[in-house]
């Protein structure tokens, strides 16, 4: 990550009048305390006033939305699990497009990358919760994540429990290290063995990533047919842009569609990770990352946030050029370099400064914020 410190210089207005905004969350929208400032809610509402579409697009899980559900407006979607889920934020965060990883294909990956890089540990995300082998570190708490190899994870039979309905226990992963368990166990036995109360277990192993460990949700239009993301992705829908119901997503029992996959490794560079990962194995899927560790995220081949934006926009008759992108990790590259104007972030990633022109403010002083009052400030 680069230094914050400097304000960067202030970039020219796009040429084309902007019609959709699209941020990610993650160290580019939220501060670094995960929440949304005054200033940035004023400057959304002030885009939604003007006509322009507002998308979140993230690499977070449904469930990980509620930060920003107040704050989207007209549509209520929002992009999650780096394109491989649309998320209604106006229906209860009802997922009404998925673009899955193969349960096959996801484990070729992992056969891979155990021999590419000993010492790796994977996660599953579904679309009803992630579960996680017993050395991965998962890194929020999610009491009924299932502890068992990632052979097991992606088993055709494997059938992931029910959600807790316990008061109190937050969904969003366990600290298991050091802590003994069982193939099989869940998470929530695991808090168990640990300190005899679910929930009582140390706190976050790691910090500021926008989509660590989470289950994404999603599908697309029953009685659309497959389709085609602008990079390769194949989307299932399953109902309409507008919120009509129009079919279901499996969030609960065996049948719920792998959203991602997740590797982490104890001891490499983040970046040598996916550089050798994408080498080893990136002819099957989609290979990125967004975490200061070595944590991998791994989509169907072709899906990715561009993918699934550029889906969104198509269906508002939206171009490119049209499109104002923010971003600061890798896995927001290949959305800042499809949209017609895209901005770095102070303390984006060093990647993510190469394939920009343009550059704002960093996360914690309200970079977007200040973009999108002067774009309203010009029209």
């Amino acid at each position: 990550m680069t230094d914050a410190s400097a304000t960067p210089p202030r970039a020219p207005e796009p040429a084309v009048a902007p019609r959709l905004i699209a941020t990610d969350l993650d160290g580019t929208l939220l501060h670094d305390d995960k929440t949304v400032s005054d200033r940035t809610i004023a400057a959304l509402a002030a885009a939604e006033r003007a006509g322009i579409e507002v998308f979140f697009v993230t690499g977070r899980p449904a469930r990980w939305m509620d930060v920003v559900s107040d704050h989207v407006h007209g549509h209520g979607l929002a992009i999650c699990a780096n394109g491989a889920a649309v998320v209604d934020l106006h229906r209860g965060r009802r997922i009404v497009e998925v673009s899955p990883l193969e349960r096959a294909v996801a484990l070729d990956v992992v056969d891979i990358l155990r021999s590419a890089a000993p010492g790796t540990s994977f996660a599953v995300e579904r679309t009803g919760g992630i579960h996680y082998e017993p050395h991965y570190p998962p890194f929020h708490r999610d009491p009924a994540a299932v502890i068992a190899p990632a052979e097991k994870l992606l088993a055709e039979d494997f059938a992931p429990p029910p959600a807790p309905e316990t008061a109190g226990i937050d969904a969003t992963g366990i600290e298991m290290t050091g802590i003994d368990v069982s193939e099989g166990d869940t998470a929530q036995d695991a808090a168990v063995a640990f300190g005899g109360v679910p929930g009582a277990v140390p706190g976050p192993a790691g910090t500021g990533v926008d989509d660590i460990a989470e289950p994404l949700t999603g599908h697309g239009r029953e009685g659309a047919g497959e389709q085609h993301a602008a990079d390769g992705g194949a989307a299932v829908i399953v109902s309409s842009a507008a919120g009509t119901p129009a079919g279901h997503i499996t969030t609960t029992g065996p049948d719920q569609p792998v959203l991602k996959l997740l590797a982490h490794h104890p001891e490499m560079d983040p970046d040598a990770f996916l550089t050798l990962a994408r080498s080893a194995a990136g002819g099957l899927a989609s290979f990125t990352r967004s975490s200061p560790t070595a944590l991998l995220e791994i989509s169907g081949p072709g899906v990715s946030k561009a993918g699934t934006l550029a889906r969104c926009c198509a269906e508002r008759g939206i171009s490119p050029a049209e499109v104002v992108a923010f971003g600061d990790m890798p896995n927001d590259i290949e959305m800042l370099t499809w949209a017609g104007t895209a901005y770095a972030m102070a303390n984006a990633h060093p990647d993510v400064l190469a394939a920009t022109g343009h550059r704002t403010e960093s996360n914690n002083d309200d970079g977007v914020a200040a973009v999108i009052e002067r774009i309203v400030q010009g029209r």
